[in-house]
């Protein structure tokens, strides 16, 4: 077994924080020129924002951070395939590159349901790379919902 990427490692950190709050363990990192610029974990509960997802929310940060709109030179990483208001969020930022750890059949919008990036009136796809952590976020996701039930 390989030891992860430090951001993905980062990003499942998130994820960890994120179920202690009682949130939907999911974790996200935007990375520029090789250093992590944003770090975030879900948070719709917390805030009352559906819209509070992980991504979302690292993405307004890094965009704030760099004082733009477009983060063509940054990276995403996540431990959950994004559902499709993140994949629409991640091809408006024009995000170069988009990791993500479990896949998600019921919401995602990557490699399920939609399959955002692959629609003609998707006007950016970022190279994807999808199953680095899986397992670890997989279980993260189940404990959580587990707990619960």
């Amino acid at each position: 077994m390989f030891p992860l990427p430090h951001p993905m490692r980062v990003a499942l950190d998130a994820a960890r924080d994120a179920a202690a709050a009682g949130e939907v363990p999911v974790g996200a990192v935007v990375v520029h020129s090789g250093e992590i610029v944003a770090v975030a974990a879900n948070a719709p509960r917390q805030l009352c924002d559906p819209t509070a997802h992980a991504e979302m929310l690292a993405i307004r940060a890094a965009a704030q951070l760099l004082g733009r709109d477009r983060l063509e030179d940054c990276d995403l990483w996540v431990t959950l395939e994004p559902c499709a208001m993140c994949a629409g969020a991640i091809a408006h930022a024009r995000i170069a590159r988009l990791y993500y750890a479990a896949d998600d059949a019921k919401g995602g919008a990557v490699e399920h349901g939609p399959r955002f990036f692959t629609q003609p009136t998707c006007h950016h796809r970022p190279e994807l790379f999808a199953g680095i952590g899986a397992g670890e976020a997989a279980a993260l996701l189940r404990d959580f919902f587990a707990a619960r039930r």
